[in-house]
């Protein structure tokens, strides 16, 4: 039987306060696993962060271009995390869906959910007209692979897994102010760009109706009861 996941739209909150809900949350779901057999709920997080470039565990500080003046300047904070990958920005204009989840009772391996993330990005893309595809030997969703010079980035992904449950997840560039990666070698790239889908649009896109096609195809791929 699959777990009910619980969604919750924390909207615009500071990074610091969602990573310390993901925190509490992922450790509820280990206990009850450890006392119950099972976890109760799974949880899909989304928001918008404040400008804020946040490092991997395993990422290089270098790959931030910012000083301290620059990152006041420009309203952004700096922060080191326990997920994985390498650097990366987030924003206003930007998805960031965070599921923690039980992988166990959803039947998946760490390699077969970070497929499952790419898919759900894909599909929500194909609803408005982006063609979205993986990078081989990279995370995440890329537009225009088949041409080096042109492959830009649209969605990075960086997770952690403690006992196969699941924390951060994936951030999805909808109206992001692209300019704030200039400041960072995105993901620790130094030949790839990075882009958005009102980038590739010409417009503003809904960021309800983006959220509204991703959670239906997170439900899909990570096999998650929504109701």
């Amino acid at each position: 039987m699959r777990v009910q996941t619980i969604v919750k739209d924390l909207q615009k909150s500071e990074y610091k306060e969602v990573w310390d809900v993901q925190e509490n949350l992922l450790q509820k779901i280990i206990s009850e696993k450890e006392n119950f057999g099972k976890s109760k709920f799974n949880y899909l997080l989304f928001c918008e962060h404040p400008h804020v470039f946040t490092l991997g565990k395993s990422g290089n500080k270098k790959n931030l271009l910012a000083n301290s003046k620059i990152l006041k300047d420009i309203n952004a904070s700096f922060c080191e995390t326990n997920r994985g990958g390498d650097i990366t920005y987030h924003g206003p204009g930007q998805i960031v869906g965070y599921p923690i989840i039980d992988m166990e009772a959803a039947g998946l391996g760490v390699k077969k959910y970070v497929w499952a993330l790419e898919e759900a990005v894909i599909l929500t893309l194909k609803c408005f007209g982006i063609i979205g595809e993986r990078l081989e030997g990279a995370t995440g969703v890329w537009i225009g692979v088949n041409e080096p010079k042109k492959t830009r980035k649209i969605c990075s992904i960086g997770l952690r897994a403690s006992k196969f449950v699941t924390m951060h997840g994936f951030a999805l560039n909808v109206n992001t102010d692209l300019k704030y990666f200039s400041f960072i070698n995105p993901c620790g790239f130094t030949d790839k760009s990075v882009t958005s889908m009102s980038n590739e649009l010409g417009k503003n896109q809904y960021i309800k109706d983006v959220k509204e096609c991703l959670t239906k195809y997170l439900a899909l791929y990570l096999n998650l009861d929504i109701r």
